[in-house]
């Protein structure tokens, strides 16, 4: 029997995403397989965890073994605080000068990378006098933030002697390309030129996103996981020999709202993209693009009924879709899976839409309701 918590938004709706608990917790175990004894595990749960749920996954994430969040702004941060998570928490974009504080009261570190974050930091202490938690950004190629590779041992140098005023805790980077090993090693090596040059005791270091923890040893003491938790993969070099063992946790489902019989030749949804070639049975789920189900997956997906596969039919529009049912016996209620860690994977949708799984786990976190079980 299923144990089930819903998070605590709006419940009214015959569609949900459903996230379950316990394949998280597997999918940290098979992940920690990739990582040293001597490297801590960072979470990444930015974007609400990739529109999992930060909040109510944090806990679970901390039970199985996770160090740390990364999150990408200090609201982000915020909510777990709210949520009694007290695990070190590190916003790893950057933040407004503005909100140095508010991280700071809060304990949550952030990233810095330019002298105006050092003053800013420095006010912070003078009128509170509690020291900011910080991490310096090395740009080793990404050109997106940090304080550029060649001139970052000079800045972190800096720092280090301003520690009056700011608790330096870590230095980073971030791959560009870890499924590309030609420019990552370039990568790699420049943060080494950096890493090797200053004195690094008592510091996190880390640079492997999740590909890199899968593929490649870097001098570091941390990792940073995201894509993987959540049961997906990121793009692997050829040279990547294994794979953890994932289980996708996301999956989607709605309730039929409607069956209608529409004949031979009538088109279903706008523009008629589909016309029955025989006496159909069409079953529809309120659940659609300003959910986060692209319309560019129209009359490409598929969902299970009743342990049936059925194609989805007609555009998908703002607020539903339809099904073809013509062959099922169901009824008004009955609920249609259109995605699951089995044979609707996430990936699949990826794939026709020519994006990455990541943005369509993101894009379900619009208005559906979640409910998380074991």
């Amino acid at each position: 029997m299923k144990n089930i918590r819903q998070s605590n938004i709006n419940i009214h709706k015959d569609a949900w995403v459903e996230i379950n608990l316990d394949s998280l917790a597997q999918n940290i175990t098979e992940i920690k397989k990739f990582i040293p004894d001597d490297k801590k595990f960072m979470a990444i749960v930015k974007a609400d965890a990739y529109g999992h749920g930060a909040c109510m996954l944090a806990k679970t994430m901390l039970a199985s073994g996770v160090d740390a969040f990364g999150v990408s702004s200090v609201d982000e941060g915020l909510d777990l605080r709210n949520a009694k998570i007290k695990a070190p928490i590190l916003v790893v974009g950057a933040i407004p000068l503005w909100a140095i504080e508010s991280a700071t009261q809060n304990n949550i570190a952030f990233s810095i990378f330019n002298d105006e974050h050092i003053e800013a930091c420095k006010q912070v202490y003078e009128r509170t006098g509690i020291r900011p938690k910080v991490h310096i950004k090395i740009d080793t190629g990404m050109n997106r933030i940090g304080v550029r590779s060649e001139n970052a041992v000079e800045f972190i140098q800096k720092v280090q002697a301003l520690s009056k005023y700011l608790d330096l805790r870590g230095i980073f980077t971030h791959l560009a390309s870890a499924e590309e090993e030609t420019e990552t090693q370039k990568q790699i090596e420049r943060w080494n030129n950096v890493i090797l040059n200053i004195d690094t005791k008592g510091l996190l270091l880390h640079i492997q996103n999740t590909a890199a923890t899968f593929a490649y040893d870097i001098k570091s003491n941390m990792v940073r996981v995201g894509i993987s938790l959540y049961g997906l993969y990121p793009d692997l070099p050829a040279s990547a020999e294994k794979r953890p063992e994932l289980k996708q946790i996301m999956g989607l489902k709605g309730r039929i709202t409607n069956i209608h019989e529409v004949k031979i030749g009538e088109g279903v949804s706008y523009c008629h993209k589909f016309i029955a070639q025989r006496p159909t049975k069409v079953a529809t789920i309120p659940i659609g693009y300003a959910d986060g189900v692209s319309r560019g997956l129209s009359n490409k997906i598929y969902g299970y009924l009743n342990n049936k596969k059925i194609k989805q039919v007609g555009n998908i529009t703002m607020d539903q879709m339809m099904f073809d049912i013509t062959d099922i016996d169901a009824n008004v209620g009955d609920v249609i899976t259109l995605l699951d860690n089995k044979d609707l994977p996430l990936d699949f949708w990826a794939k026709i839409l020519n994006t990455i799984n990541y943005e369509l786990t993101c894009r379900l976190k619009v208005r559906l309701p979640r409910i998380y079980i074991r």
